[in-house]
């Protein structure tokens, strides 16, 4: 990939236009917003304009034949999240596009303006799905072991949207595949703080730390004939973990932690444990390697 392009209803309920409060407004706007754009409607009884408003943003949304969806909030009712969204004056309407405010207005403005509205906030939601298609090929790239075309993905889908976290840790591993761990380093100080604590963020820069902190593997056979000498010295299966992830060897290095777990799991205060999953932070969540360790690990635990 070398771009990334990035009839009337009756009145009556929909499944599109829904009544809200502070306590679901986390479910109804934020991440309902992750799947379709939502408009949010702060008015309140005694409130001519959003008598006339209400209907209007009704109708438009009834016609977007699901595109767009309509959450109504009662000031009255709910004081915290109008205070919250700064709301002064109503009627007031929010734009939610991938779980934040993207765009709104106020007061009681004709039909015409609020179908632009809508027009607009239908390309927001296009280009959100357009960001997660690329996404979709940046992992199947680095799947298939194409790292420059994740690379190449990853750095327009950040162009397009610097928030997107996973487009960094897609990124971050492509570039240390390649060798190229400047780069890696340079991704990985571009990352939005706010993002950090992200599980993609986080496995990408375990594996950004193993690889700048690489293992001399030179005493592997020695180390693994000391372990089949003396099953039970932990401290040397910990070791041999390490050069066999280092070595490429990863089951092999499960199985040395998961020895250690099942003999004493409270040796080393869970050591064994804890640095079985610092591995799965560093291969991430869907590597074959770590879906096989996790069903080790928990046929231990719960056994």
């Amino acid at each position: 990939m070398n771009t990334m392009n990035i009839g009337n209803l009756a009145a009556g309920p929909s499944a599109n236009i829904k009544d809200s409060d502070t306590k679901n407004f986390v479910a109804d706007v934020i991440e309902a917003s992750k799947i379709v754009p939502v408009l949010v409607d702060f008015w309140a009884p005694w409130c001519g304009p959003c008598k006339t408003l209400g209907p209007a943003l009704e109708k438009v949304v009834r016609e977007s034949a699901g595109k767009i969806k309509l959450v109504k909030i009662d000031i009255d009712k709910n004081p915290e999240i109008a205070s919250q969204m700064r709301v002064q004056s109503i009627p007031a309407v929010f734009a939610f596009v991938d779980g934040r405010p993207v765009d709104g207005f106020m007061g009681a403005v004709p039909e015409s303006q609020i179908r632009q509205f809508v027009g607009r906030l239908g390309k927001m939601g296009s280009r959100a799905e357009q960001i997660e298609e690329a996404l979709g090929l940046a992992r199947e790239s680095l799947a298939q072991k194409d790292f420059a075309a994740v690379i190449d993905i990853a750095t327009q889908i950040i162009q397009a949207e610097p928030t997107t976290a996973e487009a960094y840790a897609l990124k971050i591993r492509a570039e240390i595949e390649l060798g190229d761990l400047v780069a890696a380093v340079e991704t990985e100080g571009a990352i939005p703080a706010d993002k950090l604590a992200d599980a993609n963020i986080i496995s990408a820069k375990a594996a950004l730390e193993l690889a700048l902190h690489p293992v001399d593997t030179s005493n592997l056979e020695k180390l693994e004939k000391k372990v089949a000498d003396n099953p039970n010295d932990f401290a040397a299966r910990l070791e041999l973990a390490d050069l066999l992830n280092a070595a490429g060897r990863r089951i092999d290095a499960i199985d040395q932690l998961v020895y250690v777990i099942k003999k004493d799991r409270t040796w080393n205060e869970d050591g064994a444990r804890k640095h079985l999953v610092s591995f799965f932070e560093a291969w991430g969540p869907k590597d074959e390697a770590t879906l096989a360790g996790r069903r080790k690990l928990s046929s231990v635990l719960f056994s």
